[in-house]
């Protein structure tokens, strides 16, 4: 727990360096969408966050979710995916581990895997 607490205070560092540099607010809101962010693991939607937000009795709208999100995008505290047309995903991407996804045609689960093979292809790719 000590370690995701000094994660945590790591990432809201990295966000306020970020929202003082674009001279934009530091509002309570956006921190606790960050807090939310990186106190659950897995891949999340607008939707699902938002939701979260609003059962946790914080004062948010979509609104703030989706420009919360972009900015933690922008600051790639974030990863966006979008998985098929209408499928999009984040996660929280400060201080994991590279990774790769397989979704199922089915039921659009996305499952995340690990495989140094693909690393090196994607390496070789860049370079």
């Amino acid at each position: 727990m000590a370690g995701n607490n000094r994660n945590i205070k790591q990432v809201r560092d990295i966000f306020t360096s970020y929202l003082e540099g674009k001279t934009l607010r530091k509002t309570p809101e956006r921190y606790a969408i960050l807090d939310e962010i990186y106190s659950e693991d897995g891949h999340f939607d607008v939707e699902s966050l938002y939701l979260k937000m609003k059962t946790k009795n914080y004062q948010v709208s979509r609104a703030t979710v989706y420009n919360t999100l972009d900015l933690l995008v922008d600051c790639d505290l974030v990863t966006k995916h979008q998985f098929g047309k209408n499928l999009a995903q984040y996660e929280k991407s400060y201080g994991f581990k590279q990774h790769d996804h397989l979704i199922c045609t089915d039921c659009h689960k996305v499952m995340e895997f690990c495989d140094p093979r693909i690393q090196n292809i994607q390496k070789l790719l860049r370079e």
